[in-house]
């Protein structure tokens, strides 16, 4: 082989991996507009956190927000309704899991791990969707005195527990931080 052909070759390897590489970078700028497009937009970005104030909720008043287009369930159960979901045995439960984002999965679905913790028993977040087939429950109704599925009969007591119906789990619990003792946020 010749000095002369050692060089062309040289050359033409070189050749090839700058081409190839302009080639990869051509591709990365076509696919990345595509790829971009799959980001949540600044609407959907502006769900994923709400905060709400709380300062009207009276003792057995509920109110519903609106979270990542899910309706939230925001109540202040009265001492009755709190002593009534205290009283409830687990075995009693259907599902005994707590479904509280802000716990660990597997943590009992007590009232104390249903509720906003320590100092506010008294307040339940949840959201306010039918775990059977995703229906809205109506509030302060059913059997158990929680929140009713008119549409397959599902009964959640007053801590969002199922406790009769076809729904297979309580209804979950949000990420819920106090922000001060009148503002909680969601998310």
């Amino acid at each position: 082989m010749s000095e002369e052909q050692q060089i062309d070759g040289g050359r033409r390897d070189m050749l090839l991996i700058a081409t190839g590489m302009m080639g990869a970078v051509g591709v990365g700028a076509v696919a990345w507009p595509f790829i971009d497009q799959m980001q949540p937009d600044a609407s959907a970005l502006a769900l994923a956190t709400i905060e709400i104030d709380i300062s009207s909720l009276e003792p057995g008043m509920e109110m519903t927000a609106k979270w990542r287009g899910k309706p939230v369930f925001v109540r202040n159960r009265t001492p009755e309704e709190v002593e009534a979901a205290k009283a409830v045995a687990l075995a009693d439960l259907k599902d005994p899991i707590a479904r509280n984002a802000n716990l660990a999965a597997d943590a009992p679905a007590d009232d104390a791990n249903r509720g906003a913790g320590e100092g506010r028993e008294s307040l339940i977040v949840q959201l306010g969707v039918c775990t059977h087939l995703g229906c809205v429950p109506l509030g302060q109704a059913g059997e158990f005195g929680g929140w009713f599925c008119p549409c397959h009969g599902s009964h959640y007591d007053t801590a969002g527990r199922i406790r009769k119906g076809p729904a297979p789990e309580n209804l979950p619990v949000p990420p819920v931080t106090f922000l001060s003792d009148t503002q909680i946020r969601i998310g």
